[in-house]
């Protein structure tokens, strides 16, 4: 089946005149698998030189990491154990897959999950046997298992469409949801409750992106239709980042989790942007993108935050190691066209997995 980029401008689940990316129809519902996919284990990565840093001066090289002919939406790994990861699927049998070796085998974790599109998956950093999945036609679903089984969280969130998912890392019983339709839902107690926070949000049709200050959690950032939105009192109040953006969807945000001022915001149709002042003024990072690229996902390295890897809509993985200067493609064996979804090994960030469309998972070490 070919990948084509579907235009939906209202609909529910991606809200009025949203460019929302979608690989097929909407799949129905079957039952979670119970079996196991097996991938014989990568090889080890060629030993570096003393003295270089395989992030910036070797070439990325990506192998299948398994649930080949799934589309990936989201992926989340735990931070305790980065073994253990999340895979939020679109696609019949789709829904939540786990793997716990790394993605040499994966298995369906979908049971009273009633939704198989899972667009954003999120896990509690203090307790990462707790994790969320926004849907896209069924709310929000929480685990306090691993994933083992899963409940509806949606009192008071009255929008079904779950875009981003945001946990404030110091207290992580506070979370933001991004929504089609319904702009940000605020819980301060795990997701049991939500209200909306929406006052300044002037359009509330599509919230695609949310990060959160690491450093100050009571600021954060929305990527919406409208460009980039900023809130310094926990989603109570917001107010446009920069004003000549506003005619830009912002899809994706990553924040320097080092220098939280800087900020990088992927578009559709408009590559990479970039803050180094909080989102006041913004520049476009474009050297060595096409000039109209989507940017899905972007992702970078907490130790080495000059890194940075976007995620891109059929033309693979670009990455930069210069603070966004320049970009270079870095998809030497990843042989697909949309990566819409791109985690970091916390603990070896060397350690990259990509989630892709109707080719499952990849991997570079």
């Amino acid at each position: 089946m070919p990948v084509e980029k579907i235009i939906a401008m209202t609909f529910s689940a991606a809200g009025s005149q949203t460019a929302v990316l979608h690989p097929a129809p909407s799949p129905t519902l079957t039952p979670a698998s119970t079996s196991t996919l097996t991938l014989t284990p990568t090889t080890t990565a060629p030993p570096v030189s003393v003295g270089t840093n395989p992030r910036t001066v070797e070439p990325n090289v990506w192998t299948n990491r398994g649930l080949e002919g799934e589309t990936i939406y989201s992926l989340a790994i735990d931070p305790k154990a980065p073994t253990t990861l999340y895979a939020g699927t679109y696609g019949e049998g789709g829904g939540v897959f786990k793997t716990t070796d790394g993605g040499a085998n994966w298995n369906a974790v979908n049971s009273g999950l009633t939704s198989v599109i899972i667009n954003s998956l999120a896990i509690d950093p203090l307790t990462p046997s707790t994790l969320y999945a926004g849907t896209e036609d069924r709310g929000m679903f929480k685990s306090t298992d691993g994933g083992a089984n899963w409940n509806t969280a949606n009192t008071g969130l009255t929008n079904s469409t779950v875009k981003a998912l945001a946990i404030d890392s110091t207290m992580p019983s506070t979370l933001y949801a991004g929504t089609l339709g319904g702009g940000v839902f605020k819980s301060t107690d795990g997701g049991a409750n939500w209200s909306a926070t929406n006052t300044g949000l002037m359009n509330q049709s599509a919230v695609s992106a949310l990060a959160i200050d690491p450093t100050m959690p009571t600021t954060i950032y929305a990527g919406t239709l409208d460009g980039v939105f900023k809130t310094t009192d926990g989603g109570a109040n917001w107010s446009v980042a920069k004003t000549d953006m506003t005619d830009i969807h912002v899809v994706s945000l990553a924040i320097d989790p080092t220098t939280p001022t800087t900020i990088y915001a992927g578009t559709y149709y408009h590559g990479v942007f970039k803050s180094t002042d909080g989102g006041a003024n913004w520049s476009r990072s474009f050297n060595g993108l096409t000039w109209s690229m989507d940017i899905l996902t972007l992702v970078i390295d907490p130790t080495l935050p000059t890194t940075i890897y976007a995620g891109t809509f059929n033309l693979g993985v670009f990455k930069s190691t210069d603070g966004g200067g320049s970009w270079n493609a870095s998809g030497t064996g990843l042989n697909v066209g949309v990566v819409s979804a791109l985690v970091l090994d916390p603990q070896m960030p060397i350690t990259l997995y990509a989630g892709t469309w109707y080719h499952g998972v990849f991997v570079t070490h």
